[in-house]
């Protein structure tokens, strides 16, 4: 299993989507974070179909930081029920991959 991972989460608003990239890249939770949007999300929502625009976050990290990135999610987030979504990173550039390795290294030893 990779140990490199992607978790992605989505906000209603730019603000607290920057806000919370912000601080887990300060704490090193992450090498980075991109905000992507605005988007358009169309989902099931308390028995109606809603469609909302949204900010995707994408959060670069590893498989040992997943729970903690999790837990700031649920703590920070103003959602009742937030997307948490884990990928692995099966492949990536040597040189990406060891700048990310890099940056998180600073918060543990990897």
């Amino acid at each position: 299993m990779s140990k490199f991972i992607q978790v992605s989460t989505t906000f209603s608003k730019k603000d607290d989507a920057l806000k919370f990239a912000d601080l887990i890249v300060k704490e090193r939770l992450c090498s980075c974070t991109q905000i992507i949007g605005p988007i358009n999300s169309i989902y099931w929502w308390d028995g109606k179909i809603n469609n909302t625009e949204e900010w995707l976050c994408l959060i670069k990290s590893i498989n040992s930081l997943y729970p903690e990135i999790e837990k700031s999610i649920k703590k920070l987030h103003p959602y009742k029920l937030p997307e948490i979504l884990c990928t692995n990173i099966k492949k990536g550039s040597k040189e990406y991959l060891n700048w990310l390795k890099i940056e998180i290294k600073k918060k543990i030893n990897l």
